[in-house]
């Protein structure tokens, strides 16, 4: 039974707690923030979180809050201002995955409606709840996750291994793993 205040584990920091209370495993429906989140997840790569929620105030800004349409815009001299910010990270294959990623998001959202219409087509509309009892117990990745990064691949986006897309499927609420014990557990409603 969930105890007031008591977290899932890995949230120790004030921006890791900030980020756990209002928003990992919130169900997200908004294209802008989707892609928001396909960007920083894949930013993350080989990294820690926290080091890119530190920078995430500054993503939103250089990559202008993650308006895919404008990002799918940017062009040679964006990516070489971009490798020039100490703000963000500074891996010129995430930044060009990001802008390549908002053109096969553009492409996404003409075929399916929106990004929110196709990655919720994976989970049939409703987040996939978990209740697990230690940290220890959570995967780092499904075969869904594996399912939806081929699907991505395909569709042309980058920096979308399965271990990246488990983590993106947690951070926008397609599954909702917060532990048994944690306060923000709801009921299981599926396995």
């Amino acid at each position: 039974m969930p105890v007031a205040n008591v977290r899932c584990p890995w949230a120790t920091t004030p921006a890791s707690i900030a980020y756990h209370d209002r928003e990992w495993g919130t169900p997200v429906r908004d294209d802008r923030t989707l892609f928001e989140f396909i960007v920083l997840e894949g930013a993350q790569a080989g990294l820690s979180w926290e080091t890119v929620l530190a920078k995430r105030e500054r993503y939103r800004e250089v990559f202008a809050n993650f308006e895919i349409a404008r990002v799918a815009k940017f062009k040679a001299a964006d990516v070489e201002r971009l490798m020039q910010d100490p703000g963000i990270i500074r891996n010129r294959l995430k930044i060009t995955s990001a802008i390549s990623n908002a053109q096969a998001a553009l492409v996404v959202q003409r075929e399916c409606g929106s990004l929110a219409n196709y990655f919720w087509s994976f989970v049939d509309g409703k987040p996939i709840v978990r209740r697990r009892a230690a940290i220890a117990d959570l995967p780092s990745t499904t075969p869904l996750a594996t399912e939806l990064s081929k699907d991505l691949r395909k569709r042309g986006f980058r920096f979308v291994g399965p271990t990246i897309v488990y983590a993106f499927m947690q951070a926008v609420g397609l599954v909702d793993d917060h532990l048994a014990s944690c306060y923000r557990a709801k009921p299981k409603s599926r396995p």
